[in-house]
């Protein structure tokens, strides 16, 4: 099913910014007695499925959580496997310059390995110029720690107190031109946020299921798409 934007009472109406936590390969590798590796690369290959099918419906911005703040706290060899199915996946950024897909990284680099850091420049450049998806992939990223970099950023502006209002913060988060989300999925089951996109969060639309990531599916994202546009968004109206 490929959904098309409309107004009209009744139609579908895409979401502008869907935020995915892209949650649950672990336990789905454990169901099969496999290694949470395979889980993780299961993961990827959705990642990219669904990636494709937003471009493809016409999605403005995806944002996906793939690695936290606090998946340091993993066993290393968990996190080197994330780290270097990130490094096939920026190595092979190459062979989709003709989706039209721009890419960006959102989240603290500095711990990242300078390799990775170096090609996440290159993928942003080589995408720069694509008017398709915006794909945001938060890496090393929390919602907190990003609210903490923009405070820290307000005061080393040297900004009065006085003039600060909500979107001074929001010109100073990793999204700052972009929409917040509108919609937050999450699979696997699990109910919380987990520290993601805490502040765009104010007035997202949230769909849970206890899909686990590896098994998302594009007709699963239509699903949520169909009751996201069967939603009532007042934003604190009547």
């Amino acid at each position: 099913m490929f959904f098309k934007k409309k107004k009209p009472s009744g139609d579908i109406i895409l979401p502008e910014h869907i935020a995915i936590i892209m949650d649950g390969n672990g336990r789905w590798a454990k169901k099969r007695s496999l290694p949470r590796t395979a889980g993780h690369a299961a993961g990827s290959r959705t990642f990219k499925t669904i990636a494709r099918y937003c471009n493809k419906i016409g999605i403005k911005y995806l944002t996906v959580y793939a690695f936290s703040t606090e998946n340091w706290k993993r066993p290393k060899s968990e996190v080197d496997n994330i780290m270097n199915i990130l490094r096939d996946y920026l190595k092979d950024t190459d062979n989709f310059k003709d989706e039209n897909i721009k890419l960006e990284f959102i989240g603290d680099r500095a711990p990242l390995a300078d390799d990775i850091k170096e090609l996440m420049l290159k993928a942003e450049a080589d995408s720069a110029d694509a008017t398709g998806l915006h794909l945001n992939i938060a890496l090393n990223y929390g919602g907190r720690d990003e609210i903490v970099h923009a405070v820290k950023s307000i005061v080393k502006e040297g900004i009065d107190p006085e003039d600060i209002t909500e979107q001074t913060i929001s010109d100073r988060l990793y999204t700052a031109g972009q929409p917040d989300p509108d919609f937050i999925i999450r699979p696997s089951g699990e109910y919380r946020l987990s520290n993601y996109m805490i502040w765009q969060a104010a007035y997202a639309e949230y769909w849970f299921s206890d899909i686990l990531w590896p098994d998302f599916s594009p007709r699963d994202l239509d699903r949520a798409i169909e009751d996201f546009s069967r939603r009532n968004r007042r934003f604190g109206g009547v």
